[in-house]
């Protein structure tokens, strides 16, 4: 999948559940992404973590829910997801912002000269 199909069904699955009004508030939706980085924390503190060598995405979600809900894996995933989401609400073409980015920063130097 490119990020630009992840994007378009991200939003489209959000509009379809009601996620998303006319003004809808930027910074809201900014924390959401925030908030699932904090569960993806809480869960690799638990420990929590999806490493079954199983095939994923063909999982039922009654599996779904016993081997990878709330595993520091989904709360990655639901992060992406609302980081496409926001994109697709907004607009912006992740994916080329994506290529961009990485390409300025092959130029950038050792630890973008930081000390971490």
């Amino acid at each position: 999948m490119t990020i630009k199909k992840l994007q378009d069904t991200a939003f489209a699955n959000a509009l379809k559940h009601g996620f998303h009004h006319k003004g809808q508030n930027i910074g809201e939706m900014l924390m959401l992404i925030v908030s699932e980085l904090g569960e993806a924390l809480e869960a690799d503190r638990k420990n929590k973590h999806c490493y079954k060598t199983i095939d994923i995405e063909n999982l039922s979600c009654e599996q779904f829910n016993l081997i990878v809900k709330d595993t520091f894996e989904d709360e990655l995933a639901d992060s992406v997801i609302r980081i496409a989401d926001l994109c697709g609400y907004l607009n912006i073409d992740l994916e080329s912002h994506i290529k961009a980015k990485m390409r300025y920063n092959e130029s950038r130097p050792h630890k973008h000269g930081k000390e971490y």
